[in-house]
């Protein structure tokens, strides 16, 4: 995950120095903030998934221990 967001920092910092004309510059922008929004998706899911896997974790333990 962290090298998720450094690759999407880096990346955007390069879209958006590339342009000196307004259009680029938002075009670059809007580049960046998508970039911005699929690392928070793909976090979100990595952060849902891991705490599936908790859950499951201790639903096996709760049975083990319960036995």
């Amino acid at each position: 995950m962290t090298k998720k967001v450094l690759l999407g920092a880096v990346l955007g910092a390069l879209v958006a120095g590339t342009g000196c004309h307004r259009s680029t510059r938002e075009n670059a922008e809007d580049k960046a903030e998508q970039a911005g929004d699929k690392i928070e998706d793909a976090a979100d899911k990595a952060a849902d998934k891991t705490e599936d896997a908790v859950e499951k974790a201790g639903d096996k333990i709760e049975d083990a221990t319960d036995k």
